[in-house]
């Protein structure tokens, strides 16, 4: 699968975020680790994402 970088990461290297397919995994590709989801695990995540910027 092709991963893509997150329109809101910068253009100056080091830290973007990227995701593949369908969102079933997201990167960080400065040191290559991936969160994969299943299922529910996904909604989850971004809930718990919107909770920590809000």
């Amino acid at each position: 699968m092709t991963w893509r970088k997150s329109s809101h990461s910068g253009n100056s290297g080091g830290q973007c975020v990227e995701v593949r397919g369908g969102l079933d995994a997201v990167r960080d590709s400065k040191n290559g680790d991936v969160l994969e989801f299943r299922g529910p695990a996904l909604v989850a995540f971004l809930r718990a994402l919107e909770r920590r910027a809000g």
